[in-house]
């Protein structure tokens, strides 16, 4: 009866330790698995999976959730993480908005705060269900001092950072300075447009009223323009304007300023110019016009168009709303005279 008890209890040992054995060796297995799969990440490229196997005992795994925040802009972290599966994304204003970059399984986030111990920069957002390894600062400069390798590894990450930092920056002010375009030229003509002349005129008129020069502007409106879209089609139209456009810049001196303001109609800025010095620019102006050909984008020809001339120059005290409205005036009596002259 004892010897069978014993021969029982002695089975359950053998299973039990069999089992632990098995199990053993399923982690062993899980632990090898992992370690290279590592290796395959831009961090851990061509280090030994030996050599990672402690370093997967040692650090937690965190899962996140579809859209769930890893790092939040301000906010303290000392953690390297490692994307195992999934994928994150970076945004630096908002998670609503357009991310900056995307991260993928091998990359790796949060390596600036732990080398300079600064707050995070941005948000870090999970893109779907996402596994990472997390590595606090202590182990991260372990390995950098343990390991030649995954140091110089650390080095491309941060230099490839710093390029791609580098582009979006020349991006940004290259699109910024695609907005300050847009901002003050008209997209037809290529002039500068109505805004900006406001904003030129307005200094103009300070510098000359101190330094007691004169200045003079010319209101140019296009003569009878609806009636030429209305015969020959907008698109005709807008050649027209366009051949205007090109007339104006190509008579006057280089130190004038010329605008689209608005429909057919141009503002022409002649700093140190009385009003008889305005009178000869808008006579050659007036004239170059009527001379000046419209071709079409098939190279034919249409009519000449005319225009409408008000002058008015700068009086002590003038406002830009004031010398405006004076070359406004101007060039409603010129229309009432008949078109294709000019009037102060």
């Amino acid at each position: 009866m004892v010897c069978a008890e014993f021969k029982t209890t002695y089975a359950r040992g053998i299973a039990m330790n069999l089992e632990l054995a098995q199990s053993a060796a399923q982690q062993d297995k899980e632990w090898g698995a992992a370690a290279a799969s590592l290796s395959d990440t831009t961090l851990f490229a061509n280090v030994e999976p030996e050599a990672l196997e402690g370093l997967l005992e040692s650090c937690p795994q965190r899962v996140l959730a579809a859209g769930e925040v890893l790092l939040r802009p301000g906010e303290a972290n000392r953690t390297l993480f490692l994307i195992l599966k999934g994928r994150l994304r970076v945004h630096l204003d908002s998670p609503d908005h357009r991310p900056f970059v995307m991260l993928n399984a091998g990359e790796n986030v949060g390596e600036l705060s732990v080398i300079d111990h600064k707050p995070a920069s941005a948000w870090v957002v999970a893109d779907g269900a996402t596994t990472l390894l997390a590595i606090d600062q202590d182990r991260f400069w372990s390995m950098m001092h343990a390991s030649h390798t995954v140091a110089c590894n650390m080095l491309g990450i941060l230099t490839q950072r710093l390029r791609a930092s580098d582009a979006a920056i020349s991006a940004g002010q290259q699109l910024q300075q695609l907005y300050k375009r847009h901002a003050t030229t008209d997209e037809l003509t290529g002039l500068y447009n109505r805004r900006w002349m406001q904003n030129l005129l307005r200094r103009h008129l300070l510098r000359s009223s101190m330094n007691r020069q004169p200045l003079s502007v010319l209101m140019v409106d296009v003569d009878r323009l609806k009636e030429f879209n209305a015969e020959f089609g907008r698109v005709a139209g807008d050649h027209a304007l366009f051949a205007v456009a090109q007339t104006l810049s190509h008579n006057v001196r280089p130190g004038d300023a010329v605008a689209r303001f608005g429909g057919g109609q141009f503002l022409v800025l002649l700093p140190d110019t009385d009003l008889a010095g305005a009178r000869i620019a808008a006579e050659r102006v007036r004239a170059a016009v009527a001379e000046a050909v419209v071709m079409m984008s098939d190279e034919s020809i249409l009519p000449s168009v005319t225009v409408s001339i008000g002058l008015a120059q700068m009086s002590p005290f003038s406002t830009s709303e004031g010398l405006l409205a004076e070359a406004g005036a101007a060039l409603e009596r010129a229309k009432a005279s008949g078109r294709n002259c000019f009037t102060d």
